[in-house]
């Protein structure tokens, strides 16, 4: 079965995948909710140099829950973390699913998308 991260776009938290997570789970796969710092339930720890940094967020729980067949899923900005995650922690990573999600060409960033 495969283990899911699932990663929200701004203004959510984990709890937007709730009902995904609970599909997931029911059919035998792993789902892991993942609100980022300064979003959601996390809000408080909004400061000036979060940003990108989210993709610090998430390779670390990949490394702290020793996830090592990860199919990361993002939605939003989530697709932004993703790819950056997916760079970074290459063995750690099985696929990317972009749902509605800015999706990163190298070189690139999210304020030259979509133009």
């Amino acid at each position: 079965m495969a283990t899911f991260v699932l990663v929200p776009g701004p203004w959510h938290g984990g709890w937007w995948f709730e009902l995904l997570a609970r599909r997931l789970r029911r059919h035998g796969h792993e789902a892991n909710l993942l609100t980022l710092t300064g979003v959601g339930d996390r809000n408080h720890l909004l400061i000036a140099s979060v940003n990108l940094d989210n993709i610090r967020d998430l390779a670390n729980v990949l490394e702290a829950e020793w996830i090592e067949d990860a199919m990361l899923v993002g939605h939003s900005y989530g697709g932004m973390v993703i790819t950056g995650v997916a760079d970074r922690v290459t063995e750690r990573v099985d696929a990317l699913v972009y749902v509605d999600a800015f999706v990163p060409r190298d070189g690139r960033c999210r304020l030259g998308l979509g133009h």
